[in-house]
């Protein structure tokens, strides 16, 4: 008889400086069969999460040292960002409620706790972190240069292509990375519009990018697509799909539509000689060995666009 296999245990950290508090959770998650990890303070919860990543958070909004809502900042700047936090709180005025949102919390609930409702409440949003962090990973694995951004221009999340050529661009705003200024308020404009609108940008190695504003999604995100237009979105594409430089994509480019090395040349201002050298890194990271071998592979590439 063929065994099922074993549904793995849904990992929660709960944060808080109370026993009695930590009781009662460690043994209600405990009976649902859960894995507990307990935090007394913030500064013990950004260590643990350092080490293991939990499923969901539990957190106490105030607490001695670093309260809640700055533990919830720094743990949304750390290898937790995309962990859904639940504030619980004795707080219940709008503004302290709007303060654990505003911090990165996706829900709250007041003491002393009730239960059932907490239960629920983690099971909602244990459901939607698996199917956002499931769409993620369908989109990391096509290539795709996403990402979304909060109506602020804070980074939610980015495909590990996007976040490769925004790195350099993106700033740092209250420990999170964030668009530029600039970027920022093309953002607001664009989010607002039922227009079509994009905002030119140029990495630090002059490539030149579009990034376009597709739509908000769930939980308020505002999802966001870099591309290129005509010559610089295919040259984008190659540089990415084989980490080429800039330069060596657009020698690939060129080799894809039967230029010569002096035509090459021409047309990026380059000597054949330096374009000879390029070509030879390009066969090396591309694995071939000719100039025909490397038309054909960019050639392919751009086809699968």
């Amino acid at each position: 008889m063929a065994h099922e296999p074993r549904k793995q245990r849904d990992i929660v950290l709960v944060v808080d400086d109370s026993p009695d508090t930590l009781r009662l959770l460690t043994d209600t998650l405990d009976a649902i069969g859960a894995m507990v990890l307990v935090a007394l303070g913030g500064e013990e919860a950004l260590e643990l999460v350092e080490q293991i990543t939990p499923d969901i958070i539990l957190l106490d909004a105030m607490m001695p040292g670093i309260d809640g809502f700055e533990t919830c900042r720094r743990l949304k700047a750390s290898a937790a960002s995309d962990v859904p936090v639940i504030f619980m709180t004795g707080l219940t005025e709008p503004e302290h409620i709007v303060q654990g949102l505003e911090a990165g919390g996706v829900d709250y609930v007041t003491k002393p706790i009730a239960i059932d409702a907490l239960l629920a409440r983690i099971r909602v949003h244990l459901a939607n972190a698996r199917a956002a962090q499931s769409a993620r990973a369908a989109l990391d694995s096509t290539g795709r240069h996403l990402l979304a951004t909060d109506p602020d221009g804070f980074v939610i999340w980015a495909t590990p292509q996007a976040i490769r050529l925004l790195g350099p661009i993106l700033i740092q705003r209250d420990g999170r990375n964030s668009l530029p200024e600039d970027a920022r308020a093309w953002l607001a404009i664009a989010s607002g519009s039922d227009a079509t609108l994009s905002f030119d940008l140029v990495t630090a190695d002059g490539t030149r990018l579009s990034l376009g504003y597709v739509g908000r999604i769930g939980g308020g995100e505002l999802l966001l697509r870099l591309s290129g237009d005509d010559v610089d979105g295919r040259v984008f594409l190659l540089k990415e799909r084989f980490q080429l430089t800039n330069r060596e994509a657009e020698v690939l480019f060129w080799i894809t539509h039967g230029k010569a090395n002096k035509d090459i040349g021409e047309i990026l201002n380059l000597s054949p000689r330096t374009v000879n050298k390029h070509l030879e890194q390009i066969f090396s990271k591309l694995g071939v060995e000719n100039r025909a071998a490397a038309a054909i592979t960019g050639i392919r590439a751009l086809g699968d666009r």
